[in-house]
């Protein structure tokens, strides 16, 4: 069956049509629970909300544009409403930090490393961190999506990178006394 009659039937509350969908996207969605949950646990509640939303909502899909990308978007949407309903988003001030400029080496951590640091971060700055730098989002788009000022994206994402650039120098200290 083709992609754009497993949508239909998806509409149609098909069962079949349903898992199919899931197991064509399940693992790249769940990836991004991942990104933007604090633990698997949290992922995994994340990415059956997410479907659940899907599903109930695949008949507002258009056909234009990447379907894929569309699953993308509901994803996280539904996971920042639950972000926002836990004022994780709030910050004290709007205060921009100096740009943060972090020196790594391509070899010198692995990607789990990375992605570990990444998840350490505080969940407003881990989300906006995020959506910037992994998904390309900008901080307009940020802003609205968390509907937080455009300057509260641009200072979480400073934030971000500046407590990144600290754990990573204290690693690397911490390599270099071994």
């Amino acid at each position: 069956m083709g992609l754009n009659k497993l949508i239909k039937q998806c509409a149609k509350n098909d069962r079949r049509a349903q898992k199919e969908i899931y197991q064509l996207f399940g693992g790249k969605l769940f990836s991004i629970c991942l990104k933007y949950s604090k633990n698997r646990h949290e992922a995994e509640d994340n990415f059956q909300d997410g479907f659940i939303t899907i599903f109930n909502k695949i008949d507002q899909f258009s056909f234009k544009g990447s379907f894929e990308g569309w699953l993308k978007r509901v994803m996280i949407n539904t996971i920042l409403i639950k972000y926002r309903k836990k004022n994780v988003l709030n910050i004290i001030t709007d205060e921009i930090p100096d740009e943060v400029v972090v020196d790594v080496e391509e070899d010198e951590f692995s990607l789990d490393f990375l992605l570990n640091l990444i998840n350490e971060l505080p969940e407003r700055y881990r989300l906006v961190f995020n959506l910037y730098v992994l998904d390309g989002y900008s901080h307009r788009e940020i802003s609205e999506m968390l509907r937080i000022a455009e300057g509260t994206s641009k200072s979480n994402l400073a934030r971000a990178r500046g407590i990144l650039k600290q754990k990573i120098e204290e690693y690397q200290e911490g390599q270099q006394s071994i």
